[in-house]
């Protein structure tokens, strides 16, 4: 086995080939893998083709398979997430936003792992945006004002105070249950974490999710909030996939954002999530 690693930019992604994960998920491959991802935070591993059973395994091989809560999974494949808006499908689409999974979670999902089914001819790409960059980068100020304090998180798609207006979400082949008034229930999360392999702080600030830091109001955080997104999305921060069927990504979601690009109207894209589990945020606690 000869992995070969090419970084996709100056800060995070890398495509890693030489290797068959249908065929070999031997320790010294998992190794392999894991250290690419806690240096790149999202890898890339083109002409996988993974079956359910193979990539089920991969996922397990970084962490027990969570089932996610509140979006409905694969028929007869309850550790899986069809991804999927057929091609006259109108509206938004899952994941449409920069975004870390479920981080309103006591333990937020620590990874997923996508793979490209059917993609369309153009457009369906997703990018990712590297929180240690992104907190690198900070003015000294706002890292002192984040270091040690808590971002206040909730379920806004599936609560009901902040539920998105209906033409925002996706569509109607994803099924996701909404209106739970425990979703808006505040759960405290580090601001910063530090990762565990490389020892690099990241932000930990949803925007999907973090309504307010520990110790200001919502009206108080929301300036602070959104000056921070702004600089943690800049481009230098940020990879961009271009899907090609067989196609898999993993990913770090505790030190990473991602975003599903809605630009393929007319055309179908099917993708399987799967979705491994860590530890809590406050065991990264900077």
């Amino acid at each position: 086995m000869q992995i070969t690693e090419m970084p996709l930019t100056g800060t995070i992604g890398a495509e890693l080939s030489g290797c068959s994960l249908e065929n070999d998920l031997s320790p010294a491959l998992i190794k392999t893998l894991k250290q690419a991802l806690a240096r790149h935070q999202v890898v890339f591993l083109r002409d996988q083709h993974l079956t359910l059973a193979a990539q089920k395994a991969l996922t397990a091989a970084f962490g027990t398979v969570l089932r996610l809560p509140y979006v409905s999974p694969m028929t007869d494949e309850p550790d899986v997430i069809c991804v999927l808006k057929e091609a006259d499908e109108a509206g938004g689409v899952f994941g449409g936003e920069w975004h870390q999974d479920f981080s309103f979670l006591e333990t937020p999902p620590a990874g997923s792992i996508l793979s490209a089914v059917e993609v369309p001819p153009f457009g369906g790409d997703t990018l990712w945006v590297s929180q240690a960059a992104a907190f690198e980068a900070l003015p000294t100020p706002l890292k002192t004002l984040l270091r040690g304090r808590d971002a206040m998180h909730v379920g806004k798609p599936y609560g009901i105070k902040w539920a998105p207006p209906m033409e925002e979400r996706a569509g109607g082949k994803i099924k996701m249950n909404r209106g739970d008034a425990s979703a808006d229930i505040e759960r405290a999360h580090p601001a910063v974490l530090r990762h565990p392999v490389t020892g690099r702080e990241a932000l930990f600030l949803n925007p999907q999710y973090v309504v307010r830091l520990d110790g200001m109001t919502e009206d108080q955080s929301r300036p602070i909030l959104e000056t921070i997104q702004k600089h943690a999305t800049r481009p230098e921060f940020t990879c961009r996939w271009r899907w090609q069927a067989g196609d898999l990504a993993i990913w770090d979601n505790m030190f990473t954002q991602h975003f599903a690009v809605n630009d393929y109207a007319g055309y179908r894209r099917e993708m399987w999530r799967t979705t491994f589990d860590g530890d809590t945020p406050r065991t990264y606690a900077a």
